[in-house]
């Protein structure tokens, strides 16, 4: 049996937590802080002031009044909520075969999503150009959704987590006379709910964040995303960070959100797979 921690050693450690905490956590207040502050406010006073002394909602009216930001995050909503299903069902049923089923080339399936994780977007977002104007989806939110409906990621995460259940049961359920799809929905699907909030909440977050691809795809405002959308932010009004920083808060606050919601799902879904039943 190990003794105590020194104390040295406890302090040391959570010094090191509350480092990395202010790292990660520290941009967010500073954006959420500049979010609230007036007009009246010197944002580069020293030190710095994290505490509005007059906080306002103003800049959040203000980015509304700028640009369609509501029409925007619709717009975003339609793309991630499309991007969440797509994955969940693809990645899922690929993950599945991949894993419990035996066919020839199964291997080499695999190996070629492991692979499509070391091709860089940079290099193929041309090719996907061509082939949504060839598709005719060119500036739509479809063209936007199709290139990521199953990511190569999402697939090698609930490959491993149906490939961690224990082949018991499922032989149990073929003597019952079972077929693929009734031992796929009714014994292995359920055992993997944490993974499968891993990958809707990965899916999520990258047809939400994603800035690029709509970028390239998307010609009508109407159609733009909030991240395309709020880009207008630092053009036309790169002297008013107070409305860079309000537009950042609304493009993440649907992130905390989903997170604070699938936290739970998350965690257990980090952690399945991790020893072999």
């Amino acid at each position: 049996m190990g003794g105590r921690m020194p104390r040295w050693q406890l302090v040391l450690r959570y010094l090191l937590l509350l480092a990395v905490l202010a790292v990660t956590i520290g941009p967010f207040l500073w954006q959420l802080s500049t979010s609230l502050k007036g007009p009246t406010e010197d944002m580069y006073s020293y030190p710095p002031k994290l505490l509005p002394e007059h906080p306002t909602l103003d800049n959040y009216s203000g980015v509304a009044n700028i640009i369609p930001v509501w029409e925007y995050a619709l717009n975003s909503l339609k793309v991630a909520a499309a991007s969440v299903v797509t994955n969940c069902v693809g990645s899922a049923l690929a993950g599945y075969a991949l894993a419990r089923l035996r066919f020839r080339g199964r291997k080499l399936a695999t190996t070629a999503f492991v692979m499509a994780l070391l091709v860089p977007f940079e290099s193929i977002f041309i090719a996907q150009f061509t082939t949504m104007r060839e598709l005719q989806l060119n500036n739509t939110l479809i063209a936007v959704v199709l290139p990521g409906c199953i990511g190569a990621m999402n697939v090698l995460l609930m490959r491993n987590a149906f490939s961690h259940l224990p082949y018991e049961i499922e032989e149990a359920a073929v003597i019952d006379g079972a077929n693929v799809w009734q031992r796929f929905t009714r014994i292995a699907l359920p055992s993997v709910k944490g993974t499968l909030a891993v990958v809707a909440i990965f899916s999520f977050m990258g047809a939400w964040d994603d800035f690029l691809w709509p970028l390239i795809v998307l010609s009508d405002p109407d159609k733009y995303t909030l991240t395309v959308g709020l880009n207008f932010l630092h053009g036309t009004f790169a002297n008013n960070p107070r409305l860079v920083a309000a537009g950042t808060i609304i493009a993440v606050a649907p992130l905390i959100v989903m997170f604070a919601c699938l936290q739970r799902y998350f965690f257990r879904g980090v952690g399945e797979g991790a020893v072999k039943g």
